[in-house]
């Protein structure tokens, strides 16, 4: 056998070895060739499979230099370097690439990834000169959408986001970018509509139902908006502020039971000023005539916050309906009145006053 035939042989045994996977005994068939030297970039590739990524470079740069004209290897070898953070090295071959082929799209985008990871602002004229090559790059077009979105730069943003969504219509972070627009420009109801689309194609996550509750809230489709809320605690069960929107909900849908329940655990879990849950908590117990109970919840909300007047107002008005003494609710009101004369509630104080002592002159006179 030739010395050809015989490099053939071991190569085409290599690859075989190689497309089914087995890299370790690939690179060991690799190395065997009579002329290593002219497979150091297939031997790069396998290093590059198992993880070897040391290696992987050491071979790729061997390549390259015997061949610096071999486009293929010089982009995995750039792309490797760039892999492992060595973002320097990376920019000057991608640089090289550009100059055998400056209008590959994708070197200009590989390379705006690099100039991205050195917080380098350049990085967006790569994106956009992928883009200008190639307008349906839906990943340049995700980097532009998204670079006028985090600018609120929102009709930018939905005129990439829709010349992508021409060529790849169920582009899923294409149309989470175009739902954030909507929600970030206040229009409700398209934003509603494509977080929707992407649940519709299987996609879940907490921000996704974080952001689809609050938007079926805003449109009073409270049995949506608890049930997309519960989804946002399945990926995070200790979310105490979706415990407590919960609630809200509930006590909108007049499901004061429920709305008791998830107040409850979300002050659980709070370690912070708790005086609004108790206050919401209050509120819901008057509402399921358990005023003893109300009245303790306003109590621990005052002692929360002792600034909060609309808790300590309820409170009051809550012992106004538990207690039968007509002279300690009207107590109650003048010890209001004393203190906080200038608050929202003194009027309403200063008629129960009234009130309650034109009760008791007509309950002394019978």
């Amino acid at each position: 056998m030739s010395k050809t035939e015989a490099q053939s042989s071991v190569l085409n045994r290599a690859d075989s070895l190689y497309r089914h996977g087995n890299y370790s005994k690939a690179i060991e068939a690799y190395k065997s060739c009579p002329n290593p030297s002219e497979v150091n970039n297939k031997i790069a590739r396998a290093y590059n499979a198992i993880g070897n990524f040391d290696l992987a470079l050491d071979y790729f740069k061997r390549s390259v230099e015997a061949n610096p004209n071999d486009a293929l290897a010089l982009y995995e070898y750039a792309k490797l370097l760039a892999k492992t953070k060595k973002y320097d090295t990376a920019l000057a071959s991608f640089n090289q690439l550009m100059n055998l082929d400056y209008r590959n799209p994708n070197y200009h985008y590989e390379m705006g990834l690099v100039l991205e990871k050195m917080k380098d602002s350049t990085a967006m004229n790569r994106f956009r000169v992928a883009y200008d090559l190639d307008a349906t790059h839906q990943k340049a077009i995700f980097k532009i959408a998204k670079y006028h979105l985090i600018k609120r730069q929102h009709v930018l943003s939905h005129k990439y986001i829709d010349k992508g969504l021409e060529s790849y219509p169920n582009n899923l972070k294409l149309m989470s970018l175009k739902a954030q627009n909507y929600f970030y420009q206040d229009d409700y109801k398209n934003a509603r509509t494509w977080f929707q689309k992407l649940v519709d194609l299987g996609e879940s996550s907490e921000f996704i139902h974080e952001k689809l509750s609050s938007l079926h809230a805003e449109f009073s489709d409270y049995e949506l908006a608890i049930e997309h809320r519960k989804l946002v605690l399945k990926y995070n069960p200790n979310n105490s502020d979706a415990l407590f929107l919960i609630g809200q909900y509930y006590e909108h849908l007049k499901d004061y039971k429920q709305a008791e329940s998830y107040y409850r655990m979300s002050i659980q879990l709070k370690d912070i000023p708790l005086d609004l849950e108790y206050q919401k908590l209050g509120y819901v117990m008057n509402r399921q005539d358990k005023h003893k109970e109300a009245i303790e919840a306003y109590k621990k909300a005052v002692r929360e916050n002792p600034e909060n007047i609309t808790a300590l107002f309820f409170l009051i008005t809550t012992k106004d309906k538990y207690y039968e003494d007509i002279d300690t609710k009207i107590k109650l009101y003048e010890d209001f009145m004393t203190k906080h004369s200038e608050s929202v509630f003194a009027h309403f104080a200063q008629e129960r006053i009234k009130e309650l002592k034109q009760d008791k002159f007509l309950k002394a006179k019978n």
